[in-house]
């Protein structure tokens, strides 16, 4: 939806990729994403038809296709998640069909990047959730500390509470240290048993590869129930490792932007209750980049794809463009 200003400005509305689940979370939905031009991939398999389906309509070129490569929803502004290699894909196949056409025509890629701005009080908002969460956590409400010194204390206690659940114990050394250990506990006995040992960097691409592997037969309804449970809690922990990773190492440090606080603060609350608290109001910035041409073959030998490089690329710039003016420290030394 926040795209349907750009949809507007160009004269044109878009086609966009969406993942399948999406369409079966309730009624309305359903209903109105086709409407809105978005079609489903399955994301826990080779889904040729969404493939092929994202070529043609990047190729007929009536309308801009919009792919949302991070995979993933991360809720930070400031870091860019690991891009999903298949913008590429479809991009150079839809490539390789403009090339063959008649008239042929070319295929070329802008990248867009989205930055949420709060414009309210951070001081109003954050409280409120920090207190509700030390509630949950049976504290008393912690209103002497910082709200730094707050989001510590809430974020090592809930680190150490999963790792008591996992490891037996708290562990000690730097969070992010103990956040990495943590996930190599939680998907590499999953690693092992399904895909022959860790074979992606990113975590995303870790969970993605590991749920194509054990959600076929459980949407096939093929399994007795002890094993369809037994899956249920893998991708439970496999959920837990992507939230786990969704928190970087030293995004609070130094003096962090309004939206690095929010984002963490309500990245708390939704990681304990499963529901996001609507904080406003917020705006969001939409930058367009520079369209690269893409080229229906890949380069051979280079480290990386060239294509998702140079998409990487301008997305940080724009990202870095983006980020709002300072006009105060959120944290002031006492």
């Amino acid at each position: 939806m926040v795209l349907g200003p750009l949809s507007y400005e160009i004269g044109r509305p878009f086609y966009f990729v969406g993942s399948w689940h999406v369409f079966m979370q309730n009624r309305l939905q359903s209903f109105l994403l086709p409407r809105l031009g978005e079609f489903s991939i399955y994301r826990e398999g080779w889904d040729r038809e969404a493939l092929q389906t994202a070529m043609r309509l990047t190729a007929e070129a009536a309308r801009p296709l919009v792919v949302f490569p991070e995979g993933a929803i991360s809720r930070h502004n400031d870091k860019l998640n690991h891009l999903m290699e298949g913008t590429a894909l479809i991009a150079r196949g839809a490539a390789k069909q403009r090339a063959t056409a008649a008239p042929s025509g070319k295929v070329v890629v802008h990248p867009v990047a989205i930055r949420y701005v709060f414009d309210g009080d951070l001081n109003s908002a954050v409280p409120p959730v920090l207190r509700d969460i030390e509630h949950r956590l049976t504290w008393r409400h912690q209103e002497d500390l910082s709200i730094r010194d707050r989001i510590a204390k809430i974020g090592g206690a809930l680190l150490a509470l999963k790792e008591v659940e996992y490891l037996g114990a708290p562990e000690s050394g730097p969070i992010p240290e103990r956040i990495e250990r943590l996930i190599d506990r939680l998907l590499v006995p999953l690693e092992t048993e399904w895909v022959k040992g860790r074979r992606e960097k990113e975590i995303v691409g870790r969970v993605k590869l590991l749920r194509t592997a054990i959600v076929p037969d459980m949407a096939a309804g093929k399994l007795p129930e002890p094993e369809l449970q037994r899956r249920w809690r893998h991708l439970a922990d496999m959920y837990l490792a992507q939230q786990l990773s969704c928190y970087p190492a030293e995004y609070l440090a130094g003096d962090p932007t309004t939206e690095r606080v929010l984002e963490t603060v309500e990245r708390f609350e939704e990681d304990m209750t499963d529901r996001a608290r609507a904080h406003s109001p917020m705006r969001a910035i939409v930058s367009v980049g520079e369209a690269i041409e893409v080229s229906p073959e890949r380069s051979r030998g280079a480290e990386g794809d060239p294509l998702m490089g140079a998409i990487r690329e301008q997305l940080e710039s724009m990202l870095a463009d983006s980020r709002p003016p300072r006009n105060q420290s959120i944290f002031p030394s006492p």
